[in-house]
């Protein structure tokens, strides 16, 4: 039996303690970020950073599991925004296009706050350890996105086909990291949408 329009709209809705926690790891966040500016990611300690934000080393890990979550948290939640990007675009659309408007998500999400998003990329460059753990999440986002373009290959059943699908859903993610890392090198005065359309568009190209 379908819930009435309130009640359906309450369940959508996350609880207040959820709120109090998305809240209070955005807070913890900035704190964080702030700290990682001023003196580097590896100096800085979640000791240092739960001090800060007022919070005890015990509480600071309810909310994030290891210092790194703060900064790669974000990448998660870009996959997820991604496939379900993904999975709107039309039907008749090619696969490749489809990827790149997709990532559309990630680009949007950095023109909202282009410093913060540069200093991200900075901070994974700088720290050994959240590079190891970048590509680990951005990979991750090969399994949520492959098997929507399995769907627009036809790949069901079709072992050839499924391999094509991973190769495009894998290659589309390397040029994404590709026009990422050129961004911040070039401290982002080249439109990160143009570097991408540039990365994807050079395995488009015909061979020389």
């Amino acid at each position: 039996m379908p819930l009435p329009c309130a009640a359906a709209h309450s369940a959508m809705q996350p609880s207040l303690r959820e709120r109090t926690r998305l809240a209070m790891r955005a807070e913890v966040s900035e704190v964080a970020f702030r700290l990682f500016a001023a003196q580097g990611f590896d100096k800085t300690t979640v000791e240092q950073i739960a001090a800060e934000a007022g919070l005890s080393r015990t509480t600071f890990f309810r909310y994030f599991g290891t210092k790194e979550e703060i900064v790669l948290g974000k990448f998660s939640e870009f996959g997820l925004h991604v496939a379900a990007a993904l999975a709107a675009r039309p039907a008749d659309e090619a696969a490749w296009s489809a990827l790149r408007r997709a990532f559309d998500v990630v680009i949007d999400g950095t023109a909202g706050d282009a410093p913060q998003a540069l200093a991200l990329m900075r901070l994974l460059s700088d720290a050994c350890a959240l590079m190891t753990r970048r590509w680990e999440k951005t990979q991750g986002w090969q399994s949520l996105l492959a098997p929507e373009i399995a769907r627009r290959l036809g790949a069901d059943g079709q072992p050839g086909n499924a391999l094509r699908a991973h190769a495009l859903t894998a290659s589309a993610i390397a040029c994404l990291d590709a026009a990422t890392d050129a961004w911040s090198a070039g401290d982002g005065a080249i439109a990160l949408a143009d570097l991408l359309d540039q990365a994807m568009g050079a395995l488009t190209e015909p061979p020389r």
